[in-house]
């Protein structure tokens, strides 16, 4: 509603009071001029509130309003998305998105058997195809001399049954021999099966393993990375540059073969990404600055490499150093620090030294001095003490 008059009088005569007999500068008629007036004097407003309308009523009428909330589109879940603080407090940051991984693919042992298995099939298979060449008669000649005519008493020819034969033995010669594999200590093998991950293998030894299967070899051992000089900063913002010591090994090789690429390049990229997020200790700093710097890009590579199957342990920093376009000046500032703090050094221990002279002379009496020769002498002293000290200085 817009209106801001009121269709009511603005003197309304009492019943029985005095107003009857009408207002002082009312006509002669007796007929009362009626005047709209404002509600509010002071200003004009374009909306009013309904329970003012309403005078007669014990209390205002309560209006219900609709939340004013915005609606989200819902993600191919059918959830809707959360904010990225949601869940976060006014003095919280929001938490970095994990990668992550299929929840499914997880490492777990493969089905092998003992390696004497697959020596007795080949060996059977390769007996086999013995027997039915000799069954058909097509043994080698030399093999045929020394059987002599026991070579060809059951000799039936290449039939049918002959062929059947030779296929059944020759493949199970193959799968017997072609499956013999042998086991390293801390080497693993990742089995696949046409695109599908069928379990890992970790024990060591001479066993057999279906030929069919595809073989990933993965290094389980305890492994270090120490790479190139990296791009870093301190707190300052100086450009740094930091060679790193990674110490890490492959955790899941499940995960670690199968979720992502290449995990050696995937732990270098966590590496660079840690060093963008976390300063690093300036060169000369202390060893609290150097071991938090330390504990922080342990933390950060850790989690970012936990999701594909790889555990971080330490991410040392073994040699810190400026980068080449402030080196030059960041030598110069740390020289005329030093420099600094040697005069500082220097003349304190002047001061103190002509302090020490004065105070001698005159409390033991030798000398009797006033106000100025108190400071001809201080100036005097202090020339000579300098003047040693410089000449006494490297």
């Amino acid at each position: 509603m817009t209106t801001t008059t009121s269709p009511i009088p603005e003197n309304i005569p009492e019943p029985g009071g005095p107003a009857d007999a009408g207002p002082p500068d009312s006509p002669p008629d007796g007929s009362a001029a009626v005047r709209p007036v404002r509600l509010i004097r002071t200003e004009s407003t374009t909306e009013i509130p309904v329970h003012l309308l309403f005078r007669d009523a014990p209390e205002p009428a309560p209006v219900r309003l609709r939340p004013a909330v915005v609606a989200r589109r819902a993600d191919a879940d059918g959830k809707a998305p959360r904010s990225q603080g949601q869940g976060a407090g006014p003095g919280r940051r929001a938490r970095p998105a994990v990668p992550r991984v299929d929840p499914e693919l997880v490492e777990r042992p493969a089905r092998v058997l003992p390696g004497l298995v697959g020596v007795l099939a080949g060996v059977c298979g390769a007996a086999g195809c013995a027997v039915t060449s000799w069954w058909a008669g097509v043994l080698p000649p030399l093999v045929a001399q020394a059987l002599g005519p026991a070579a060809h008493a059951g000799a039936a020819g290449l039939g049918p049954a002959q062929w059947a034969a030779y296929a059944g033995a020759g493949a199970l010669g193959l799968f017997g021999f072609g499956g013999l594999a042998r086991g390293r200590t801390g080497r693993a093998w990742v089995l696949d099966l046409f695109g599908r991950y069928r379990g890992t293998v970790r024990r060591t030894g001479l066993m057999w393993i279906n030929p069919l299967l595809l073989r990933r070899r993965v290094d389980v051992r305890l492994r270090h990375w120490r790479g190139e000089p990296l791009r870093a900063a301190d707190r300052s913002g100086v450009a740094l540059r930091v060679a790193l010591l990674v110490v890490w090994r492959v955790r899941d090789t499940a995960r670690a073969t199968l979720g992502v690429e290449d995990h050696e390049a995937y732990l270098r990229a966590c590496v660079e990404a840690a060093l963008v997020r976390v300063p690093v200790a300036a060169p000369g700093a202390g060893q609290g600055a150097v071991e938090a710097a330390q504990d922080a890009l342990t933390r950060l590579v850790a989690a970012d490499t936990a999701p594909v199957g790889l555990e971080v342990f330490a991410v040392r920093p073994v040699r810190v150093e400026y980068a080449p376009e402030v080196a030059a000046a960041m030598h110069r500032r740390r020289i005329a620090a030093l420099d600094a703090q040697h005069r500082a050094s220097v003349l304190g221990s002047v001061v103190d030294s002509v302090e020490d002279t004065v105070t001698r002379l005159t409390m033991r009496g030798l000398v009797e001095l006033d106000d100025y020769e108190r400071k001809v002498l201080v100036k005097d002293l202090t020339v000579a003490f300098c003047a040693g000290r410089g000449e006494a200085g490297p």
